[in-house]
């Protein structure tokens, strides 16, 4: 079986048919005039038959060289899908999501990555609840709020449903928790600032938020979360993501309201962000939002 011919000298071929000239394939390819030359020269002798007429004002392919030509872009396409696609395989998905998320994202990706250690992420956490694509060198994020219209691949996680929480400890305490009237006298925990999840969830229960009331502001959901699975007060959260807490018991819902706020988390993501592996996580993803209890 005849040796096949150097994959340097192909390179070189290809890249001179493209220009037929050697000194621009020399500029392309970084090297002289001269080795270009000898290259072509050398994988001419190799096959037994030229690929080339050389000409005064440049270079043409002969009929062999015509036949060679895009067997040659078949092999070098084949080699860059290869390494393209290889490479992905063991790529570190990027990922990026709010703080708020935290709580239900964070252990699903560690149950991921046991499950497929092959297809590795890295999380990045954020106060902002958004993503721009444009900028951010994300594979693809958890956004909160209303879907994203354009621009972005979007996935439904689940929608937000604010409903108070609190320790079975506190519950059971020494002041009741068996009206709306009750959480006077008990020690409000905001997840924000602005107060907006109380003031929604206590509108749609028929009261409204205690004008002199004892309250304390956090900074994130899970710090407030954690002050009222301690029995230090009693809580606002979302009842999706503080399903595994309800489930385990370290929080309890005292009422059993919970009032749609009409926004949700979503998993976006480019529109030419397809690779095999980040599809499968988001997929994934998704089911664990379905076969919740």
């Amino acid at each position: 079986m005849k040796r096949l011919p150097p994959l340097p000298a192909l390179h070189t071929f290809l890249v001179t048919a493209q220009c037929c000239n050697f000194t621009r394939a020399a500029q392309q390819l970084h090297i002289t005039q001269g080795a270009v030359s000898r290259q072509i020269a050398g994988l001419e002798e190799h096959l037994g038959y030229a690929l080339f007429v050389r000409q005064a004002r440049g270079l043409s392919l002969t009929r062999e060289g015509q036949d060679w030509l895009p067997r040659v872009q078949q092999v070098f396409a084949l080699i860059e899908e290869g390494v393209q696609q290889v490479g992905a395989k063991n790529a570190t998905l990027q990922i990026k999501a709010p703080t708020c998320v935290m709580r239900w994202l964070l252990p699903r990706l560690m149950e991921w990555q046991a499950l497929r250690p092959d297809v590795p992420v890295e999380l990045t956490t954020t106060m902002h609840y958004g993503v721009d694509f444009r900028h951010e060198a994300f594979d693809a994020a958890v956004v909160y709020g209303v879907p994203p219209n354009h621009g972005v691949q979007v996935l439904k996680l689940f929608d937000e449903q604010l409903t108070p929480v609190c320790s079975a400890q506190l519950l059971a305490g020494p002041l009741p928790l068996r009206e709306v009237a009750d959480l006077e006298h008990h020690l409000l925990l905001h997840p924000e600032r602005n107060e907006r999840d109380w003031q929604m969830w206590l509108a749609a229960a028929g009261g409204e938020l205690p004008q002199t009331g004892k309250r304390q502001h956090f900074e994130t959901l899970d710090m407030a979360m954690s002050m009222a699975s301690q029995g230090n007060g009693v809580a606002i959260g979302d009842w999706a993501l503080i399903g595994e807490d309800l489930r385990n018991g370290r929080l309890v819902m005292p009422f059993d309201l919970r009032v749609p706020t009409g926004k949700g988390y979503y998993l976006v993501r480019p529109p030419r962000a397809d690779s095999p592996g980040l599809l499968e996580l988001l997929g994934w993803l998704c089911d664990q939002v379905n076969t919740q209890p």
